[in-house]
């Protein structure tokens, strides 16, 4: 449409009022944008009246379709600029010194000969273009060894070649990595985790069990979950539950013991922290198969839920304890030496079976082992308080009710 005799405001108003529903069709966006900016100079937009820009406006939304919103837009530019259009910006870029087929063959090499090192990789791209001769290795056998790992992570690569390799284990340096040692004294501990089953995806309640390896002093107690909210004040109540000082701990390499919390608060308390040695199951042997004989044998494998590990605690710290430590026999073992083969071996006889706080007592120079505050006379109170019976029937008693306590809840 020429709207070149269009020139004065009243035959523009006229038009719009004329046209009423008729809908033009734009021309491309380029087209318009020319004419917007061609009809603005025409009519000297900026110098008319309100009234004449209001007719101004409807003309060019009737002859444009465009938005009132978009025009004003579109005006605004060309008041700025005296011109309207897109924008297109200019980047500041480093030339590209590698092509997509440099990266193509470098997937190429990479399937072929299993990704190898960077520096592997540019010397096959040397080989190939000082010794074979192939051209195609012009830029890459200039290539850093760096870039390499470069072009690897770009998209083209990626989308191209996508290289897998199996989780790496991570070297922790927390915990010395060796058998355990007391040398005959106690104060060396194993310790242990025991979980009570999982019952519609939620976990049931856990036992921190920590065993003396000398004397067999045992200390075990109930949480919630395995975080250091409630390992740390549980780790600290065993430390404090056994008569002699704690020199040592030692665990498996579970990550609720080997973490830089669990270390910072035992090295307060100058107590070494050990870990077992890959393929040596020996190693924390002793507080494995107290999980079994008096864990599982008094507390099962059915689900027990979290919220329960108070009363538990309640129970364990009552009446267990005392039971498995001044009321229950233990085997202890005596060690030879074969003499042809130089094997270990060890025997359990009779005559050495008593409970651990016997053994305890039984040590050359017992008290020194004591803590301060602590004699013999006071723990020889705790240990004949009752028999080994009674101990007994106290502690099945209130586990019962304790159980009892569990079946109502649920």
């Amino acid at each position: 449409m020429n709207d070149t005799e269009l020139l004065e405001i009243n035959q523009v108003r006229e038009f719009v009022n004329a046209s009423g529903s008729i809908v033009f069709s734009p021309a491309n966006q380029a087209e318009s944008y020319e004419w917007i900016a061609r009809t603005l100079k025409r009519f000297n937009y900026f110098k008319i009246s309100k009234i004449e820009k209001g007719t101004v406006r409807a003309y060019l939304v009737k002859r444009t379709g465009y938005s009132r919103a978009q025009l004003n837009r579109l005006i605004a530019q060309y008041r700025k600029s005296h011109w309207i259009g897109k924008k297109h910006r200019t980047r500041n870029c480093f030339a590209k010194s590698y092509t997509q087929a440099d990266i193509l063959l470098l997937v190429e090499t990479d399937e072929c000969h299993q990704t190898l090192s960077g520096t592997a990789t540019k010397k096959l791209f040397e080989r190939g273009y000082d010794v074979f001769k192939d051209d195609r290795y012009e830029r890459l056998s200039r290539i850093s060894v760096a870039h390499i790992y470069n072009l690897r992570k770009r998209n083209l690569y990626c989308d191209k070649r996508r290289h897998f390799t199996k989780t790496q284990r991570s070297m922790v340096a927390i915990g010395e990595r060796r058998k355990p040692n007391s040398n005959g004294a106690p104060g060396y501990l194993r310790i242990d985790t025991v979980h009570q089953g999982d019952q519609d995806r939620s976990k049931g309640v856990y036992y921190i069990n920590a065993v003396d390896e000398v004397t067999q002093m045992e200390v075990i107690c109930a949480i919630e979950k395995i975080s250091e909210n409630y390992l740390i004040p549980v780790l600290e109540q065993i430390i404090e539950s056994f008569p002699f000082e704690v020199k040592e701990i030692h665990a498996d390499n579970g990550s609720e013991y080997i973490n830089r919390t669990v270390a910072n608060m035992l090295n307060k308390l100058l107590i070494e922290l050990t870990k077992s040695r890959a393929r040596q199951t020996n190693d924390n042997a002793l507080v494995e198969g107290k999980n079994g004989s008096i864990v599982r044998k008094w507390f099962g494998h059915c689900y027990i839920p979290q919220k329960h590990a108070v009363s538990i605690n309640e129970f364990l710290k009552k009446y267990f304890i005392s039971y498995i430590n001044y009321h229950r026999p233990c085997h202890y073992p005596v060690i030879t030496v074969d003499e042809k083969t130089g094997k270990q071996r060890k025997r359990y006889p009779y005559d050495k079976m008593m409970t651990p706080y016997e053994k305890l007592k039984s040590l050359p120079n017992a008290e020194q082992y004591l803590k301060l505050g602590i004699s013999f006379a006071e723990l020889d109170i705790m240990a004949k308080k009752e028999t080994d019976l009674e101990a007994a029937r106290k502690a099945k008693l209130a586990r019962e009710k304790l159980f009892q306590n569990f079946n109502k809840a649920a």
